[in-house]
């Protein structure tokens, strides 16, 4: 029989780590917010150390994400992909910018290359990144993939203003954490 269905969720501790009503006015409260997602994935063992933030022009979470890779067993449940869906779901479009701008993603590290399109295709504006993919692949056994040499140049000809090292020691932390542990590379 072939599977017709996918079914992804975040783990259920989200739901206690995030208030909805709270406002992220700064970068720095937005990528705190997907490095502590981080790190509480890794501590209840619910996926890798990544976690990310859609937000609206309001500074309200629009949608969040984690790392499910192996609980779900799919390669694309990246943190920046889970909630990229759950936003697109819950605005009911494909394209977030399309309905609401502008859509800022906050993530604890730097899109690997799965990460890199599926932002260019989301819709959003705004990219504030905490660890680099070489603090990933200096600290964890995760390998991020090919980017363009360029990235952030190209991301900036297509609309998207990127912010790097916010709070850059903190993610990196969380990445040193995982790979001391000895978690998975997925």
């Amino acid at each position: 029989m072939l599977h017709a269905q996918v079914h992804l969720t975040l783990p259920v501790w989200i739901h206690d780590a995030v208030d909805p009503s709270a406002v992220f006015a700064t970068d720095e409260e937005k990528v705190a917010l997907a490095i502590e997602l981080s790190r509480r994935n890794v501590e209840a063992r619910s996926g890798g150390p990544f976690g990310a933030v859609v937000f609206g022009p309001d500074h309200r979470v629009i949608a969040t994400g984690v790392n499910r890779v192996v609980p779900h067993t799919t390669s694309l449940a990246h943190a920046e992909n889970m909630a990229y869906m759950l936003a697109q779901q819950k605005l009911q479009t494909p394209r977030l910018n399309d309905v609401l701008a502008p859509v800022t993603l906050a993530t604890s590290s730097q899109p690997c290359c799965q990460c890199y399109g599926a932002t260019i295709w989301a819709g959003i504006d705004r990219l504030l990144i905490g660890a680099r993919a070489e603090d990933v692949m200096e600290l964890t056994e995760f390998d991020e993939g090919p980017l363009p040499a360029d990235w952030t140049g190209e991301l900036g000809r297509r609309g998207i203003s990127v912010t790097r090292d916010i709070l850059r020691d903190q993610a990196r932390e969380v990445l040193r954490a995982y790979g001391e542990s000895g978690g998975e590379k997925y």
